[in-house]
C-alpha cells in the first residue's frame, strides 16, 4: 500500500507514543501529527490533512464524539477510527451517527487496528470488529425484544373509552369525528390518542390499526 499519513489524538503521551510506536511497524506508514484534544484535533486535521485520524473517545475540551462530527461535517474525505475501551452498543450507534468510519476497542488494538486502516482507505464504508457487531447485534435484539413485550403487553389495560377512541379511529375517522361520535372535544380524542399510544408503546398510526386488528375491534 502506498505511504499512508496519520494523525494520532490521545489526550495521554504514553498512548500516543503507543500508538505511535505500533503504526509505525508498517511499511510506509507515518505519524503526521499527534493532538491532545478534541479541538487540537480539528486544527489539525484541517492543517495537516491525514489520510487517517485515530482517535480516543474521551477527550478534553471537545470529546471524539464531538470532534469526529465537526470534522465529518468539514472534511468528509478524511476517516476517523474512535478508539474506547467501552463495549456498549449505543456508543457505538453514536460514535457511527457522528461520521466516523470505525470503532475499535482498545482490547483488540494489535488485531483491529491495521485491519480498520487498510479496510476504511481501501474504500469500506464502515469498520467494526466481530466482537464490536456482536456487541451491536445484541443491544438491537435487546431493544427489539423490549418493544415486542411492551406492544403485546400494555403497561395498563385500556379504559372502556379509549377502546372505543382506538376502534373510530382504526375505522378511519379523524379525530374530529371521533368527537362528535363520541360527545367529546377534539382536543379530548387528542388526549386519549397520546395516552393510548403511550399505553401500548405505539410507535405509528399503523401500529395502532394492527393492534385494533388483531384485538378485534374492528373487522378486516
Amino acid at each position: 500500500m502506498a505511504s499512508i499519513r496519520i494523525l494520532v489524538a490521545d489526550d495521554h503521551s504514553i498512548v500516543r507514543r503507543g500508538l505511535r510506536a505500533l503504526l509505525e511497524t508498517q511499511a510506509g506508514w507515518e505519524i503526521c501529527g499527534e493532538a491532545a484534544t478534541g479541538a487540537e484535533t480539528i486544527l489539525k486535521a484541517k492543517r495537516l490533512k491525514p489520510d487517517v485520524i485515530v482517535m480516543d473517545i474521551s477527550m478534553p475540551e471537545l470529546d471524539g464524539l464531538e470532534a469526529t462530527r465537526q470534522i465529518h461535517k468539514e472534511m468528509p474525505e478524511i476517516p476517523v477510527l474512535i478508539l474506547s475501551m467501552h463495549e456498549s452498543d449505543e456508543l457505538v450507534r453514536s460514535i457511527l451517527e457522528a461520521g466516523a468510519r470505525g470503532y475499535i476497542l482498545k482490547s483488540d488494538l494489535d488485531r483491529n487496528l491495521f485491519v480498520a486502516i487498510r479496510a476504511v482507505l481501501g474504500g469500506r464504508k464502515t469498520f467494526v470488529s466481530a466482537k464490536v457487531a456482536d456487541i451491536v447485534l445484541g443491544g438491537f435484539m435487546k431493544t427489539a425484544t423490549t418493544r415486542a413485550r411492551a406492544f403485546h403487553q400494555p403497561s395498563a389495560p385500556l379504559t372502556a373509552r379509549q377502546k372505543e377512541v382506538v376502534r373510530l379511529l382504526a375505522e378511519g375517522k379523524i379525530n374530529k369525528e371521533v368527537a362528535d361520535a363520541l360527545g367529546i372535544s377534539t382536543k379530548t380524542v387528542e388526549a386519549h390518542r397520546a395516552q393510548i399510544m403511550r399505553k401500548l408503546a405505539l410507535r405509528s398510526f399503523s401500529d395502532l390499526v394492527r393492534y385494533a386488528v388483531r384485538e378485534k375491534m374492528v373487522e378486516v
